[in-house]
């Protein structure tokens, strides 16, 4: 679509016209349906201009004419919107055994999602050449005509530039961004964020918060990740790099993190270190009902240990109390250095509920200072899997009308 394209329009008027165009949709994207007079005294443009700008919005299946205002008296108005079907974005969260994908349109309704697609996350090309493939063939069975498609955003764990593109924990093996990498591949604007960040994001705009501006959502996978808002916008730090909770270095023990390093916090909490505690626990003798269904303990996945505990597993449930209050002791720093209105309990571990927030609200109270503690409220995820799809498609969305 020309309004969104990176071609340069030549000519001023045509360069002036393409950015009143773009005023007008992110007008209407903010404030949501207005009359051709609302649009003329928000944006500061002339009637005529607005008139004439809005028609051609039309004309390009962008806006709509949603009918006449009720009036009391005089002409009725029409109200213009954005057409729902006008455009679409994909977003792409992606786990270690599997991925979530969506299609979002143009009015930010998810129209289709596509959960726990089976995808093994590994840092090699067949991974990434898997990734495409797999993003391809949805869009493709979307039934959406391909050129609608505007953005794609893709979630990964680790170190992730969401300027630059560039990922540094996974598919890094190439001197180009990542990010223009599988652009080039498919052929639609593709954008990187870390996935925690991307959760956060869309439980901002869809979950459980409500007039929260300073907010963390803990992101509990196989890894520990942490999104941070602050004034309902995400904080990133110098290169995009922070929230990396799951690495402070919290233990002196001398368990090996992901990231190479001893003693993080992920080495105790997370789902990578609940995998680790239930085989020794095992080992050591500890009856489980996770030896019922005939795996081999080193077989196991996370999936597997929330459906234990869900069971009322014995061992599970004492496993998650005791991580619980190692969460919460590590939450508590976070808290007394943010003073967050929200701590949201999101990703795959979240699944457990009360099994693993009550333990970690305990902790809470126990270990952060009072007067701080009582500001801030600790909430399970609302949208579970459906959180990184809809923060990544929101985040492409929101960079192709910022473009």
């Amino acid at each position: 679509m020309e309004v969104f394209s990176d071609e340069t329009v030549s000519g001023g008027v045509a360069y002036k016209n393409k950015t009143l165009k773009k005023e007008i949709i992110n007008q209407l994207d903010r404030s949501g349906d207005q009359t051709i007079a609302d649009l003329s005294r928000e944006l500061n443009i002339s009637t005529p201009k607005i008139t004439s700008l809005v028609n051609e919005l039309i004309q390009d299946g962008l806006l709509q004419d949603l009918g006449k205002m009720d009036s009391t008296g005089g002409r009725r108005a029409s109200i213009y919107g954005l057409g729902s079907d006008a455009c679409f974005f994909v977003g792409v969260d992606v786990k270690r055994y599997y991925i979530n994908i969506g299609l979002l349109d143009f009015k930010k309704h998810l129209v289709t999602i596509r959960e726990k697609v089976p995808y093994p996350l590994e840092n090699t090309q067949q991974s990434l050449t898997a990734l495409i493939k797999s993003i391809r063939k949805f869009i493709h069975e979307s039934g959406v005509a391909y050129e609608k498609v505007l953005g794609i955003g893709i979630n990964l764990s680790g170190r992730v530039n969401n300027i630059s593109g560039y990922s540094y924990s996974y598919f890094h093996f190439q001197e180009e961004p990542l990010a223009q990498i599988i652009q080039q591949e498919l052929g639609i604007k593709t954008f990187l964020e870390n996935d925690s960040n991307a959760m956060a994001f869309g439980e901002l705009h869809y979950g459980v918060v409500t007039t929260e501006r300073n907010i963390l959502f803990i992101n509990l996978d196989y890894g520990t990740g942490c999104g941070i808002i602050i004034n309902r916008e995400l904080y990133y730090g110098k290169s995009g790099f922070s929230g990396e909770f799951g690495h402070i270095p919290f233990y002196n023990n001398e368990i090996i993190c992901g990231c190479g390093k001893k003693g993080c916090l992920e080495t105790e909490v997370s789902g990578q270190a609940l995998l680790r505690q239930v085989r020794e626990r095992i080992a050591a003798g500890s009856s489980s009902k996770l030896l019922q269904k005939g795996k081999k303990t080193e077989d196991l996945k996370l999936e597997d240990l929330i459906g234990a505990a869900l069971s009322e597993d014995v061992l599970m449930i004492e496993l998650l109390a005791e991580m619980g209050e190692k969460l919460g002791k590590a939450l508590a720093v976070l808290i007394n250095l943010f003073n967050p209105e929200l701590v949201i309990l999101g990703g795959t571990l979240s699944e457990t509920g009360d099994y693993l927030r009550l333990p970690t609200r305990s902790a809470l109270n126990k270990y952060s200072l009072s007067l701080v503690n009582s500001d801030t409220q600790v909430k399970l995820s609302r949208l579970g899997e459906k959180a990184g799809v809809l923060g990544g498609c929101l985040i492409a969305r929101s960079k192709v009308l910022s473009l």
